[in-house]
């Protein structure tokens, strides 16, 4: 029976050196989610700030990544500079098989490097080079030099890279992995540039086993995993017009955030649909390695020179989330407006979603009088396209002190300045369902206050007697069905093919027959780890509040119930206490 245990590569950034450790069990902790609260746990340093040099980044793969389809995500755990507590964050790109011919299941960084530095790990090699001369270059122009600097693997080659913004230190700084992924919400980039990492590069330069004892059953049920994926809705849904196609149904549900959440629909929305973007602007579709489906799509945009008779022409990738946060939230109709600013985020290395979101808020304000014209620079108005590019390139370089204020989250920013009400921050700033109740509540206290923890949006687009019971049995149950695919680590586009049927039999294929027949008991134990972490590292669930302003919101199901909204609350934050409890053996 081949070694249940983890290969760990540490990196001590302080002495550029690399040390191999053999950790956990994937009977136990599987990988991915549960990988990385599991090294935090050993690792991290709960009492200290994010920013402590001896806090871990880990970079965690799952014992299926790379074995087959959609088995192609990598996740990220460290501490939050967003709000000093455990975090997770997930991305795809050429990383999760990068990593997986390394031969090794987790990256960690630790220390931090004397200056700037590009750090290149691959499965005979550890090394840093000096990256002084990158630091405040844009992400794309770094990854484009790092390519260079470390010539060869191509194709079998991971770049994680950040912006301005992760060296300015902002809340919600992103890695970059391959130019179209992102490790992307609570500020992972910044943790990379407080250690004074520029960038990582991955090598996957070694060989990878098939796995198991029979190489013929592997092949079969990687063929018949496969024609699963590529023959159902799914591979349409996503490759065709891929998650864009969200934008007018959730327009024509009073569910879409417009103009600061002013509005949850809007004809205008039409100019930034899916069918908008698909029609007009797409260019090609790209994939994550490993993955069929190719959900990436790749934008065209088009913009004309100072001298107005030249273009240049970009590449910039969009999807939902973008075009609900640099489109709708702010205001922004057109859809090459808002792949514009897309673009400029990319630059400066800024989650997408929180800038849209801080944006928007920053607007409403700066039109309120609650924001001067010498603190925002530049006359902030929704749908105004310039001042927003302006806006995100101050936002990215901290150019002033209420750009610094604004980078450390906006609920921050609105204490200071005002405007809480309208502050549309759940937990972080809001993802692009304005669905209701269940979602509100749901993404105000779960674990990574996103959208992806749960399907509470789905959940409110259906009619429910109002019970906050049953709504947080279901939140639960739900989580802990997404902790164990992203331990494994599958996307979560492939929830609907990956049944616990068949991810027994690619368990029990890889040589992880125990594991198989226990993958309930396992993920709920690691789903309860993660919520140790986030509680151990100072999480306070009754401290998170939903806004007035998402108690305005008319939805197709009506106004919102304030009461419920709070009964589902104290219900969860009930059921995140429990699921946080230590062991018993440990209060015993």
């Amino acid at each position: 029976m081949p070694d249940p245990s983890f290969r760990v590569c540490i990196i001590h950034l302080d002495r550029a050196k690399g040390e191999i450790v053999a950790f956990g069990d994937k009977n136990t902790h599987i990988g991915g989610s549960g990988l990385a609260a599991a090294l935090f746990e050993k690792y991290g340093l709960p009492d200290e700030p994010w920013s402590h040099p001896d806090q871990p980044l880990i970079f965690a793969l799952g014992c299926l990544t790379g074995y087959f389809p959609l088995m192609s995500k990598v996740v990220a755990g460290f501490k939050s500079p967003y709000h000093d507590q455990y975090a997770e964050s997930h991305a795809g790109g050429r990383l999760p098989l990068a990593m997986r011919f390394t031969g090794y299941d987790a990256i960690v960084l630790r220390g931090r490097a004397p200056g700037p530095v590009a750090v290149h790990v691959g499965s005979r090699i550890i090394e840093t080079k000096d990256a002084n001369y990158l630091w405040g270059a844009n992400a794309l122009t770094t990854g484009r030099v790092i390519r260079r600097v470390f010539p060869g693997a191509s194709g079998h080659r991971s770049i994680l890279r950040i912006g301005p913004a992760g060296e300015t230190l902002s809340a919600y700084a992103c890695i970059n992995v391959d130019t179209f992924r992102h490790f992307g919400r609570l500020g992972s980039g910044s943790v990379m540039g407080v250690k004074n990492v520029k960038a990582l590069v991955v090598s996957g330069d070694g060989n990878m086993d098939l796995p198991g004892s029979s190489t013929k059953k592997y092949a079969k049920l990687f063929r018949k995993v496969y024609k699963d994926m590529t023959a159902t809705e799914m591979m349409s849904k996503y490759h065709d017009l891929g998650t864009p196609v969200n934008v007018a149904p959730l327009n024509a549900l009073k569910s879409l955030p417009i103009r600061n959440l002013l509005q949850t629909t809007d004809p205008e929305a039409q100019g930034i649909s899916g069918e908008r973007f698909g029609n007009d602007l797409l260019i090609r579709n790209a994939a994550c390695a490993g993955c069929p489906v190719g959900c990436i799509h790749v934008g065209m945009l088009r913009e004309r020179f100072q001298d107005e008779h030249r273009f240049q022409i970009r590449q910039v990738a969009y999807d939902y989330e973008l075009i609900f946060a640099l489109g709708a939230m702010v205001g922004i109709m057109d859809a090459s407006n808002a792949l514009a600013l897309m673009d400029e985020v990319e630059k400066q290395g800024l989650d997408a979603m929180s800038t849209g979101v801080a944006l928007a808020w920053a607007t409403e304000a700066y039109q309120k009088g609650m924001l001067s014209k010498e603190q925002v620079e530049y006359d902030l108005a929704f749908g105004n396209v310039q001042a927003y590019k302006e806006a995100i390139w101050c936002l990215g370089h901290a150019k002033n002190e209420f750009y610094r204020d604004l980078a450390r989250g906006t609920l921050h920013a609105a204490r200071k300045y005002g405007g809480e009400d309208f502050a549309c921050v759940l937990g972080q700033e809001m993802a692009g369902y304005a669905t209701g109740e269940t979602f509100f509540a749901s993404q105000s206290l779960s674990f990574r206050h996103s959208h992806l923890d749960t399907g509470a949006y789905g959940y409110d687009q259906k009619k429910h007697d109002k019970n906050p019971d049953k709504v947080v049995a279901y939140l639960v149950k739900d989580e802990r069905e997404r902790v164990l695919l992203t331990s494994l680590v599958s996307c979560l586009f492939a929830r609907g093919v990956y049944t616990k049927e068949l991810l027994a039999e690619c368990l029990a294929c890889v040589d992880l027959p125990d594991l198989a027949k226990n993958m309930d008991a396992a993920a709920e134990e690691m789903q309860r780890l993660r919520w140790r972490m986030r509680l151990a590292t100072g999480y306070v669930p009754e401290k998170t509040k939903v806004p007035k302003r998402f108690l305005e919101v008319e939805t197709w199901a009506g106004k919102m119930d304030p009461a419920y909204l709070d009964a589902v609350r104290a219900a969860y934050i009930k059921a995140i206490y429990e699921l946080g409890a230590a062991r018993k053996n440990e209060t015993e």
